[in-house]
């Protein structure tokens, strides 16, 4: 294992290499022990570490927080997506297929597909490292039955990829030649669990990101994967206990400084820039989530004071309901019926009386399909 420190301030990013009609860039490796100068990076360090200890202690005393958890990894799936180009909300994501319209189809698909390979790679992780194994396991889930389906799934590349423009003539930023890309991810792979070198979890994890971005390993799909790396290396070190932080909304508040930012460290080795930016952002994000939470647990406080007052001898199916819409808060009257054991027209009674005192609201003006939204929950995640 490499040994030699080396100093944030004096990062060498990388160099541009030949190809046919293009040059690429080959970023340098990082499994170095790094250290800095710059004081301010320190403070921003502490911040960030003070709220992620907050949001995982918060996390341990909120009862059931499996049950809040699927939101946060929804909106988490919806605001990735949309980053590159996806235009599912939260509604939507929450429905069924068949009740997604069919241009809207392929979408729905994608927020599903990051759903579900993020919760695979977290239950993976009881059994396997963080490893390139575990980041292409995920990428396979990624992409199935969506765009880039056969952009290799699941593999590393094997071809030239580029960032904006419409080809590799007028590319705005080449990743590294493929030969490069296993090296370069064995490498980033040695860097984040490398024991002997002292470097700071939310540094490692930021400086992860931006190398995984820039040797962008994928054909597709590398924005959406290396997020998910920083949610993934969080909980493997036991630094989160639960996946509650996602930098997604950070990142995609103003997505033209996210990418000023990683492009700056290529063009001019401003690395410190980066990290600075990075813990910002984890400040941030553990900060609205721990709100949300809070939110969240007043909430359901509030409404079981409200579904014991208005419900009367209801209150028991009211209760049952409002547990069950924590964990999915789209319902119809045949869900209410089988979580509540009542008959279809204690059902729609009960469904009624959550619409006269607005804890759910009916979804479109389908009669055929009627369902109903647990909204004041929803609005906490907007």
């Amino acid at each position: 294992m490499k040994k030699l420190s080396a100093l944030v301030e004096k990062f060498d990013a990388g160099h541009l290499e030949k190809g046919i009609d293009y040059r690429y860039f080959v970023p340098s490796e990082i499994n170095r022990l790094w250290v800095w100068e710059d004081a301010g990076l320190n403070t921003l360090l502490e911040k960030a570490s003070i709220k992620l200890g907050e949001l995982n202690s918060f996390a341990r005393l909120v009862p059931n927080i499996d049950l809040f958890i699927q939101l946060h990894v929804t909106k988490e799936a919806v605001v990735s997506s949309r980053i590159e180009g996806t235009q599912t909300n939260m509604d939507e994501a929450l429905l069924p297929e068949e009740e997604i319209r069919p241009e809207r189809r392929n979408d729905w698909q994608e927020v599903h597909n990051y759903t579900n390979a993020l919760n695979n790679a977290i239950k993976e992780l009881e059994r396997l490292p963080l490893s390139s194994r575990l980041l292409r396991q995920a990428h396979k889930i990624l992409m199935q039955g969506v765009r880039g389906e056969h952009k290799m799934p699941g593999e590393f590349r094997s071809s030239q990829n580029w960032i904006g423009g419409a080809s590799l003539a007028d590319a705005v930023f080449i990743p590294p030649a493929p030969h490069y890309v296993n090296p370069l991810m064995g490498d980033l792979e040695n860097f984040l669990h490398n024991r002997d070198i002292q470097v700071p979890a939310l540094i490692r994890v930021g400086l992860a990101h931006y190398q995984f971005e820039t040797i962008h390993p994928f054909l597709d799909g590398n924005g959406r994967i290396g997020r998910l790396l920083i949610t993934l290396y969080l909980v493997s070190e036991n630094i989160l206990e639960k996946p509650l932080l996602y930098l997604s909304v950070f990142f995609e508040k103003n997505k033209t400084l996210y990418y000023d930012n990683l492009t700056r460290v290529r063009e001019k080795n401003d690395l410190l820039q980066w990290l600075k930016y990075f813990l910002i952002g984890v400040e941030e994000t553990a900060t609205r989530a721990v709100q949300t939470l809070t939110a969240i647990m007043v909430l359901k406080s509030k409404m079981e004071k409200e579904i014991h007052d208005k419900l009367g001898r209801r209150s028991n199916s009211g209760l049952k309901l409002l547990i069950h819409l924590f964990k999915k808060p789209i319902v119809n009257v045949k869900d209410v019926e089988q979580v509540c054991q009542l008959s279809t027209k204690a059902a729609n009674d009960l469904v009624s009386s959550f619409e006269e005192n607005e804890w759910l609201r009916k979804m479109g003006d389908s009669e055929r399909y009627r369902r109903f939204v647990f909204e004041p929950y929803l609005r906490l995640f907007e």
